[in-house]
Order: structure tokens, then sequence, then C-alpha cells
């Protein structure tokens, strides 16, 4: 066996020595046949590499028709903090991998959608994969954002599209500029599209893809920083050595040089030359030179796509430059940047070959594969992760605001809004909608101009108005633009000042029953009507609330059966109401008349009670009807028996009324609280008709603070319950403050539209606190004359307070005024209004006494029961 061993030995030293020449030459012949035959393993590849990306793709197509959309809408006072704003970049980015385990990694992202088509202002929608839509639809934003699942949106095509893809530029690890919350950094955006038009097609679109990569890829562009890091430290480092050597060489070579060695006594080559020491490389610093990637935490990859589109040429380039310029704001030491090629006039890509398919594809279904560079901390994308803010300025579109049109009766005019463009339209609310409405501002300011074109273009669309004006001076300013054939027949003018030689008025019987009236219901108008003005309650004035009540009784249901006798012109008037106080001979016919009408509670008051009260006692109601008597104008509108004025007709025909009181005297003021009160009557009547049937008519009230100081709970009650028999009431007032307490808090709770002109920063502060305090007082106060500030009520819910002018009557409906029909109007509206002379009404109002008293006599029972026992 030890003889063997020596000779197994050699004989494998030789195997080893003759298999390694054998390896080197089957490389060789390897080598050779690769160099020969190159595209076989090329093939191999691409083939490998083809058939992998088709498989890729079409897991990343199935994966990318299962994400879902939810879409955010702020509220009016939507203001997160930075905390709340990271919090939801967190949850993106942990919802960006809530995918099967073998989804492609370009599946795996979230996107934030900010998009402008017309439709709103800047929408802000959130899509990503079906497993994380429990987690995107838990804003931490609360309640002050809604979240709702949205539908996909199919883009109808444009004739014109350019599209975009930035990449992070500069400093490649240096972090985006920090944008402050206020004013919001998504304002640049929507400066960038404020002046998007919809009719030419115009759509701006931008999309934030946000994905978490994995570990080992952040460790691989670690690597790739260091690596780039280290170079650029080598070269510095041989930079500086090069300078080094070369001003050691200069020196030595300078002119001191040659000097010295001549002077010195050694020889020069004992001298010898310089000893150089070149600067050694520093040791790169990790956390310098990874930036922001020197952490984990929060770390993302970003993939930002734009896309413009019009059907107007060259809208869609421009509005791409402005978003570029928009995006420039969040850039410092690090920026986005357009990615692409630029040779002169001409940018190479994403719109063209070979990178336009691949842009397509990611744009259609939503997958990311951001450019290397593209490395951001959720911090730097504090601005794009939520909605728009409180801060940020979003302009009005047609659609937040419907663009007025002439006769149209569903649209109600507002003002003229003037776009960030300079475009100007009319802008109008929806008249179902605009239930109530409040404006407020100093005299002259344009609130009535403002209402006046309001009700004109009412009544053009075929709507019935009644307007309220104590001072008559609306009436004159809007008649031009009434003075139409086909509303002449549909207006009356019930005016009650005498200051031309030959005034004529038109006549109201408060108490009149033969419009179908129920007794009580007129009794009790006309009982608060005076209450209201007189200030009478059950603790100041009961028994004068119960003589005037009780009156108020006899004489209706004296008129309900001379209406039913067919005798219309012998009813009582509230003139008779005195009569039937202090003249016992027609007291007791008017009762003898009516015994079977009144109630036996009532009844029992004249006969029992009536005769034990002492005369002083109805001083206090025969005062202010004293009053109305001695004045010619209310004695002549109030003392007729048939009066033409009623409220009621004028809602269901759809009539055009305009009423002007005379003054704001203590008569006045009780003659509109009888008109405001019967027009509450009037109204809650309206519950005999169904719903659907009610005509929709519109109040328009001038001078609230005049109006509510006569009657200020039946205004209160106007602006509360109106909306139930489509009645809708528009007030104007200077001082909100100064309206009573009941009627502003009615108003400002139920108002649809509240707009506020310029006036004194006191005097606005209420309505900007509505506002609150946007816009403030001070800068409502700065207004122009004709400029309002409006907030209304649209589709449901709240738009503004936006920026308008009023409307001017002589540039809105330039062409529908009619001067030279002023006059006609004027005979035409009088004439339906039922006017006369106003000494043939004083002499009829005269002779009403004597016309009420026959007609009593002759329906006096012959027969009459003792006082006691009542009239039979």
């Amino acid at each position: 066996m030890d003889g063997a061993a020596p000779y197994l030995s050699d004989q494998a030293c030789l195997t080893a020595s003759g298999q390694v020449p054998g390896l080197i030459s089957w490389l060789v012949e390897a080598a050779g046949w690769l160099h020969d035959h190159w595209y076989v393993p090329a093939l191999a590849v691409a083939v490998a590499w083809g058939v992998g990306e088709q498989v890729v793709r079409r897991l990343a197509k199935r994966i990318s028709a299962e994400r879902m959309a939810l879409e955010l809408v702020p509220g009016p006072r939507f203001d997160p903090s930075l905390e709340e704003i990271f919090r939801r970049g967190v949850q993106l980015a942990r919802a960006s991998t809530s995918m099967p385990w073998w989804a492609p990694r370009r599946s795996k992202a979230v996107q934030i959608r900010l998009r402008a088509d017309g439709s709103a202002p800047l929408r802000y929608r959130v899509e990503g994969p079906a497993g994380g839509e429990r987690l995107l639809s838990i804003a931490p934003f609360g309640q002050h954002v809604t979240v709702h699942r949205a539908r996909p949106i199919a883009d109808e095509p444009r004739r014109h599209t350019v599209r975009a893809e930035f990449i992070l530029r500069g400093t490649p690890t240096a972090p985006l500029r920090e944008v402050p919350l206020s004013p919001d950094p998504l304002q640049p955006l929507v400066d960038a599209v404020c002046d998007l038009r919809a009719e030419l097609g115009d759509l701006a679109e931008i999309r934030l893809d946000i994905q978490r990569a994995p570990k080992w890829v952040l460790r691989v562009r670690r690597g790739q920083l260091m690596s780039a890091a280290r170079r650029v430290e080598q070269r510095e480092a041989e930079r500086a050595a090069r300078w080094v050597r070369q001003d050691a060489n200069g020196i030595e070579d300078s002119l001191g040089a040659q000097l010295r060695q001549l002077l010195s006594d050694r020889p020069a080559a004992a001298a010898g030359r310089r000893l150089v020491m070149p600067p050694v490389p520093r040791r790169v610093d990790p956390a310098k030179a990874l930036g922001k990637l020197a952490e984990d935490d929060h770390l993302v990859r970003a993939q930002l796509l734009v896309m413009c589109a019009s059907n107007t040429e060259g809208r869609a380039q421009a509005r791409l430059a402005q978003l570029q310029a928009a995006l420039d704001v969040f850039g410092g030491r690090s920026r986005w940047a357009m990615r692409g090629i630029r040779l002169g006039p001409w940018r190479i890509g994403a719109d063209q070959w070979p990178t336009r398919r691949g842009f397509e594809r990611r744009w259609k279904l939503g997958q990311c594969r951001p450019p290397r560079a593209n490395w951001v901390r959720l911090e730097e994308l504090t601005g794009l992760l939520k909605p728009p803010t409180v801060h940020c300025r979003l302009p009005l579109l047609a659609g937040d605001l419907p663009t007025f049109a002439f006769g149209t009766p569903k649209l109600l005019l507002q003002g003229i809004y003037q776009g960030p463009d300079g475009r100007r339209r009319l802008v109008a609310t929806n008249a179902d909608e605009t239930l109530f409405e409040c404006a407020v501002g100093k005299a002259g300011g344009g609130k009535t101009e403002r209402a006046l074109a309001q009700a004109v273009g009412w009544a053009h669309a075929g709507g019935g108005l009644l307007f309220l004006d104590p001072h008559r001076d609306s009436w004159p300013r809007a008649a031009p633009f009434l003075a139409h054939e086909d509303l002449m027949t549909r207006i009356a003018l019930i005016d009650l000042n005498t200051s031309s030689r030959a005034p004529l008025l038109s006549s109201w019987n408060p108490l009149a029953m033969h419009g179908g009236q129920a007794p009580h219901d007129v009794v009790e108008a006309v009982t608060d009507a005076f209450a209201s003005v007189l200030g009478w309650d059950d603790t100041t004035a009961p028994r004068a609330l119960t003589i005037f009540t009780a009156a108020l009784a006899v004489l209706t249901a004296v008129n309900q059966a001379a209406c039913q006798a067919g005798r219309r012109e012998d009813q009582a008037t509230l003139f008779h109401l005195r009569a039937l106080i202090t003249d016992p001979g027609f007291r007791a016919a008017a009762l003898a008349a009516v015994a079977d009408r009144l109630d036996a509670e009532t009844h029992a008051w004249w006969t029992t009670v009536f005769p034990t009260l002492p005369a002083d006692a109805f001083a206090v109601v025969i005062n202010p009807l004293a009053r109305l008597a001695a004045h010619p104008v209310t004695r002549a509108f109030l003392g007729q028996p048939t009066g033409i004025y009623n409220s009621r007709a004028a809602m269901d025909t759809g009539m055009i009324v305009w009423v002007c009181p005379a003054g704001n005297g203590p008569t006045d003021r009780l003659l509109t609280a009888l008109i405001a009160r019967d027009l509450l009557r009037a109204v809650r009547s309206r519950r005999d008709t169904p719903e659907s049937r009610r005509r929709p008519f519109r109040l328009y009230f001038d001078e609230l603070i005049t109006l509510t100081g006569a009657a200020p709970e039946t205004i209160a009650a106007m602006f509360e319950d109106f909306r139930k028999y489509r009645v809708s009431v528009h007030g104007m007032t200077q001082l909100l403050g100064r309206l009573p307490a009941a009627v502003r808090m009615s108003l400002t709770q139920n108002a649809s539209t509240l707009s506020s002109t310029a006036g004194s920063t006191t005097a606005l502060a209420p309505i900007t606190a509505e506002w609150g305090e946007r816009p403030s007082a001070h800068e409502v106060a700065l207004l122009n004359k004709f400029e309002h500030y409006l907030s209304a009520t649209v589709s449901g819910r709240r738009i503004g307070p936006v920026k308008i002018t009023g409307p001017h009557l002589d540039e809105v409906f330039a062409h529908h005024s009619r001067p030279k029909a002023v006059g006609a109007l004027n005979h035409a509206a009088r004439a339906l209004a039922g006017s006369r002379p106003l000494e043939e009404l004083t002499h009829a109002a005269a002779a009403q006494h004597s016309r009420v008293a026959r007609f009593l006599a002759q329906h006096t029972p012959t027969r009459r029961t003792h006082p006691s026992q009542g009239y039979q």
C-alpha cells in the first residue's frame, strides 16, 4: 500500500494539471462562439424580457381594473393643521401597499387627482387599491371634509391635448421648498385654471402618484449617491492637489526664489525642492451626502403627470405653461421640472415618440413608474395632500352661480360677476331655492337698484310680485322697463301719495268679505295690526283688545250678511267701528241684524259686559280710528265698501303690484301694519290650495326699518312661514342692527341670499359675522358704489361670499326700456287698481255710513226679544 501511494499522487497531479488547460480552452471556444453567435443570447434575453414584461403588464392591468376612487369635498371652514395633513400622507403611503403579494410594483401606488373641467374650481380625488378603501375613507380632517365614493370619469376627446411629466431637478438630496399653509399652497394651481372655459372644452388635470419603494431600492439609490459623493470628493481632492503643486512650482520658479539661491552660500543641489503634501480626500459624511434620503421614515417615490386639453388651439399649451409656473412655487434647491429634451423651440417629451405611449398607459391605468430622482418625504408634499382650504380663493364657475338668461322663470338675477380673466357675466340663483333675501348697506349703495333689476327680470319671466316702497322712488325707476303691453294687463299701482293736482287713489276694505275670507282670519289680522302698532297686549291693554275684537266680529258678520244678500256695496268699513261703539242706535241695529251669526260668547259680551264699561274705556280704541278718519288719503282709501286691493288674488293670478304708502307718520305706520298683516293672512290662506298648484310669488320690502317699526312680529313671521306657501321675501335695510330682534334673527337665520354694500364697519359687523369675517367688515366697507359681497344657496350648498357688481337697469335691461310708454303704463296700472279721484272717494266714504245703516234697518227682524235674552 505504501509503495503505491507515490504513483497515485503523481497521477492526480497529472490529471489536475490537464484539466486547467482544458477549461481554459473551453472558455476560449465559448467566447468565440458567443462572438460569432452573439445574437442568440441577446435574442434569448430579449424574449425573456418581453415575456416577463407582458406578464407584468397583464397583472398590473388586472390590479388597475380593481382600483377605487374617492372624492373629497372640503367645507367652507376647512383649515387643517400640519399634523392632520401629515397623518393623511401616512395613510396614503400605507394604503399604497394594500395589494396582493403578486401585484407588480408599478401598480402599488395611491394617486391624487387635481382636476379642473368646469364642474368645480378644483376637484380633489384620491384613487387607490380596493383593499385600501377603508383606510382612505377615514380622513383625519373629520367633519370638515366630506368623503364619498366617486364614479369613473369619462372625458370626451378634445382636438388639442398636451402632456407633461415632471421630474425633480437640482440637488437630488435637497428637499422642496417648505410652503406655508396660508395662503393655501394650492392657490397657484387654482389661479392657473381659474380662467378655464368649459364651453371651449378646456380641461386641466394633475396626477400625483405616491409609492412606497422596497428597502433594497432605497439602498441601491443610497449607494449610488454615496459613490457619486465619493467621486466628487475625489475629483475635488485631485483638483486641489494640482493647484497645490502648481503653486509650489510657481513659488520655486519665481524671481524671489532664484535670488535667494544666488545669495545663499549653499549650492542649489543641496537646497533641494520644496516638499509638497497633496490634500487627502475627506471622508464623505453620509448624512450630508444623502440629505433627505438618509432616513427611512416617511420616504416615498412620487410621479407627477399633467395633461391639458382644449378644443381651441393654443389654450392647452398656455394652460400647461401656467401649471408649470404654478409648480415653481414648490421649488428651492430641488424643483419640479418638465421631463424631456429641449431643442430650440421644440421639446421632446411626453407628447412625442417613444415616451408618449408609456405616458398614456400610466395615465389610463393609474400605474406609477417614477423617475429615479423622484424621492420625496411626505413633509415636502404637504400642499398637495389635502383639498383646498379656507385660505384658498376659489373662482366662481357657471356651475356655482348659473348665468342669468332673460325670460327664464327658474332663474333669479343677482348681479354681475367679473372672472379672473376679465369676462363679465350676469349671475343668478335658482328661484325655487331663493326663499328669503337680505340686502344691507348704506343709502345709495345700490340695494334698491339690485332689487328692482331682479323684480323686472322676474316680471318679464311671468312671475308675480308685490313691491312695497314707503318712498315711492322705485316706481318711476322701474316703470320704463315694465311698460310692455304683455305686462300692462298684470300691473296694478296703489299709490297713496297726493302730490299731483288731481290725485287718483285706489281703495281697500280690510273688513270686506266678498273675497271669500274667513271672518275669524280677518278679525285676527286687523286686530294684530292695530295691536302691533299701538303696543296693545294682554298685559298693557287687555280691555282695548277685547273691545276691538268684539267690534270687528260684529262688523265682519254685517259684511258677510251684506255679501250673501247680494249687496256688496253696503259693507261696513273700519270707520264704522266708532259708530258701533258710540252710537246706541247703530249698535242695536247691527246686533239685531247679525244676531244669528254671532257665537253665544260674543253675543253675551255685548249684552252683559259692554253696557257696564265706562265711557273712558273706549278712547284707546276710538283715537287711532279718529286719526285714520282725519287723514283724507286714509279716509278715502279705507272708507270704501269694496276695495280693489286683494293680496290673495294677486298671488294666485301672478299680478305685479306696486304699493307706495304716503309717509312714515303714525297714521302711515298703522296703514302699513294693516297691509303687512293682510299679506300674512293671505299667504297663510293658501293652505287650501295643493302645494303643486301654488303659484310662486315674491315680496320686495324696501326700507325694512320703516316697515318693521309698524309690524315687527308680522314681518318676522313672514321670514319664518312663507316658504311653506311658495312666497319669497326680499328685504332691504341700511342697518341690520336697527331691526327688531325678532325680525333680525328670523331674517339672518333663514336668508338664502345675504348681500351687503359698503357702509361703516360697525353697521357691517353683524353681516360679516355671519360670513365668519371672510371678508371682514373693513374689506366690505371699502366697496365702491353698486358693488356687493353676496352669499347664496345653490343646489343645496352655500356659495360665497363673492364680490359682484349690482345690476344697473340702464345697462342690464337697456333693450327693454320703453320710456315713451310710461304714460300708458301708469294709466293701465291705476285702472287695474281701481283708482278714482280723491274727491270722489271722499264723498263715497262719507255716504257709506248711511248705506250701511239703511241695510241694517232693512235686515233687522221685526220681532225682538228682551235684551237679556239676546237678539233672535
